[in-house]
């Protein structure tokens, strides 16, 4: 069959806080498709914006450093990226992060200079800052085309996206409209009243009600399919996001898909590209003396944001103590999750989704604590604060002063008075002591009094002899050494 161009698939990526969000929102506000943004009301994945009247789609890929595993998928996934700077910042490191995903699914992009209406905008530093980053834009030494934009105002956002559609001119895009649809998912969530559905990206073909859709080990019956508006549609042709429910699991954000025209056909593509690898017992905690654990319990609003978060919480370590993921799942914290968390002394982290009334119920009896945040950066300040009160306090013994013993004056059953020399740190009185013989412990106790030149004192920090009375079980003898310490923790 005969390719035609089709439209692009766009991906906006960046730094946290650059304006990512807002450019999008002001592109959906402005220019989707039938002017129907105002009845979008939920989050999409995806949608369909119109420019010149020829239609673009945007991916709402997430934009911190957290969802790189996501990201990198978004890029490889999409024909043309947006890398966005602040121009009050410049470039930052998961701008560099955005810029390596880009870099490596080798695909076009444009450079959005965002925020420029802000009073602390420098242009010119954030530009400069692109160059020492080895992002060569158009005027300083590259061929990489940017626009200057405000996401309040509007100014710069048309002509970001005429480079949008001339990148996408020169890539020379096309699909085959006739051709079974594959392409991609996006993002799969649980729904209470659909079961597991999934956002899928069409790049060849078109997807129609007919068949049974296969996305890595999970496959659903194609009932019906629903736009980005949530419209129930008859079809969804190339670059065009679609929302179909129904699977038999949730498909991992990411993975390709196809379609086959029976459930025999789809659960024996399914087997036939499993992993030979043998499947064995579930994974075991290993204990390891010395280290301590963080059993958590992960819950999400998508399946992509799950996947985000174990890999975040990959990057959490401690010499002492390890965070282990027990459970992960899309959907409102269960009964049975608190029940899982219970049993291994855990904690829940709950991601843009609630509680059940149940769940919240047995939680507080039985002290099972949820966490629930909707940035990812402050989950993962959370879960490494919880790791560290994991960690087992180890005590030490920390010198503060030494003496020699040089007589023992007196000696009752639990005190004596000894003359002894000073060598280093400080003694005063309060502190403990041990007593060494030849370098092995005898007695420990603690001093009771000090003096120097008959005078009694609280410390003793100078060369020379002094007296001490101390509290020990044994008898101290000339040669020991009396050594004042504290017990820390580390």
């Amino acid at each position: 069959m005969a390719r035609t161009p089709r439209p692009p698939v766009i991906a906006v990526m960046g730094h946290i806080d650059h304006g990512k969000s807002s450019l999008l929102d002001y592109i959906r506000k402005a220019s989707v498709v039938a002017g129907e943004a105002g009845g979008i009301t939920q989050h999409v994945a995806a949608y369909i914006a119109l420019h010149n009247d020829r239609p673009v789609t945007f991916l709402d890929t997430p934009g911190h450093e957290a969802f790189k595993a996501l990201r990198t998928r978004g890029a490889a996934a999409a024909d043309i990226a947006i890398l966005v700077v602040a121009a009050d910042e410049g470039v930052m490191p998961q701008t560099l992060d955005a810029f390596a995903a880009i870099t490596e699914a080798g695909i076009p992009f444009i450079v959005a200079i965002t925020k420029i209406d802000k009073n602390n905008a420098d242009i010119e530093h954030t530009k400069n800052s692109l160059l020492e980053h080895g992002i060569y834009i158009e005027g300083l030494g590259g061929d990489i085309a940017y626009a200057l934009i405000s996401s309040k105002t509007g100014e710069g956002i048309p002509e970001l996206l005429d480079l949008v559609l001339l990148a996408s001119d020169l890539a020379e895009l096309t699909a085959d409209p006739e051709a079974s649809a594959t392409g991609f998912v996006l993002e799969s969530t649980q729904d209470p009243k659909r079961g597991a559905s999934a956002t899928l990206i069409v790049k060849d073909g078109t997807l129609t009600l007919d068949g049974f859709v296969v996305a890595a080990d999970a496959y659903a019956p194609i009932r019906f399919i629903e736009d980005f508006r949530g419209t129930r549609i008859e079809q969804a042709g190339p670059s065009e996001p679609a929302r179909i429910s129904g699977f038999s699991k949730l498909p991992a954000a990411g993975s390709l898909f196809s379609i086959v025209a029976s459930k025999k056909e789809a659960l024996a593509l399914i087997a036939s590209t499993a992993p030979t690898s043998e499947v064995g017992a579930p994974t075991q905690s290993v204990d390891v003396e010395g280290i301590a654990e963080l059993p958590i319990v992960v819950k999400a609003d998508v399946a992509g944001s799950v996947d985000a978060i174990e890999h975040e919480l990959k990057k959490i370590t401690h010499e002492h103590a390890i965070v282990r993921v027990i459970s992960s799942g899309v959907g409102s914290v269960s009964e049975t999750d608190v029940k899982i968390s219970h049993a291994s002394g855990g904690v829940i982290i709950a991601f843009n989704v609630g509680t059940d009334a149940v769940a919240r119920e047995l939680a507080q009896r039985d002290a099972v604590s949820i966490f629930s945040y909707s940035i990812i950066y402050e989950l993962s300040e959370k879960v490494a604060e919880l790791l560290k009160e994991r960690v087992p306090s180890v005590t030490i013994e920390k010198e503060l002063g030494r003496a020699l013993v040089l007589k023992t004056f007196s000696s009752s059953a639990k005190k004596q008075v000894l003359g002894a020399r000073y060598i280093s740190g400080a003694l005063a009185v309060g502190d403990r002591v041990k007593l060494l013989r030849k370098g092995e412990e005898i007695a420990r106790g603690s001093i009771g009094n000090l003096q120097q030149a008959r005078a009694d004192v609280n410390e003793i920090h100078t060369e020379g002899d002094f007296g001490t009375e101390i509290e020990a079980r044994a008898d101290a003898a000339y040669g020991d050494e009396l050594i004042a310490f504290i017990i820390a923790e580390s």
